[in-house]
């Protein structure tokens, strides 16, 4: 116990811990949109509204969703405490917002775009999980149809694409990284998966509330 104690508290546990919570809310994202693509069937709303109604009423789904929130806020909580980390460790006189030949853009902005992401998060699920969870609303389709027809919510869930997209470009890398699988054996298939994630997924999401908008 004191082991995995240890080793959860040191700089390195945190960082693959960071990492393994990183890479399972990855997968969820496969699973939520290829949900929502049912949004692109044209039968006003009537298969998304059947699964919408099945993810929230099935034991085992629920079961999975608690465990969900149980990673997303493990991922906050240990990435919050990386930072305090690295800013006690990092010399006084270090440049916060010099420029690297050496970083990308997507890593200087890391923390900046995780707090993005997450108030988009909370705007996202109070404006659907909470509405139909606990406010009563019977179709996720009618709640999902006059979020998407504003065009203020529909630019800002485009934007927080667009910043999700960065955060899982720099986060997907490192988490393989982190965990000692990126190397020159397995760089090909690593990058492939990284594209799917931090660009065709966010794309696939940024597309729905574009049709739904043009198509209001």
């Amino acid at each position: 116990m004191k082991i995995v104690n240890s080793f959860l508290t040191s700089s390195v546990g945190k960082k693959i811990l960071m990492s393994l919570t990183g890479l399972f809310l990855c997968s969820f994202l496969i699973i939520h949109v290829s949900g929502n693509l049912l949004l692109f069937k044209n039968d006003n709303g009537v298969s998304f509204d059947l699964y919408s109604h099945f993810m929230s009423t099935n034991l085992i789904i629920r079961t999975i969703e608690i465990g969900l929130f149980a990673f997303i806020l493990l991922h906050i909580y240990v990435g919050l405490l990386l930072t305090f980390t690295n800013r006690k460790l990092r010399p006084k006189n270090y440049k916060k917002y010099k420029l690297s030949e050496t970083t990308t853009f997507e890593s200087r902005i890391m923390r900046l775009s995780a707090v993005l992401v997450l108030i988009f998060l909370i705007i996202h699920l109070r404006t659907f999980w909470f509405e139909a969870r606990f406010l009563g609303a019977t179709s996720q389709y009618k709640l999902i149809l006059t979020s998407f027809s504003n065009l203020y919510y529909t630019g800002f869930y485009i934007f927080s694409m667009l910043l999700l997209a960065m955060h899982l470009k720099h986060g997907f890398q490192s988490a393989f990284q982190t965990l000692g699988i990126k190397n020159s054996n397995y760089n090909t298939i690593i990058n492939i998966f990284s594209f799917i994630f931090w660009f065709i997924i966010p794309i696939l999401f940024a597309s729905m509330p574009i049709y739904i908008f043009l198509n209001k």
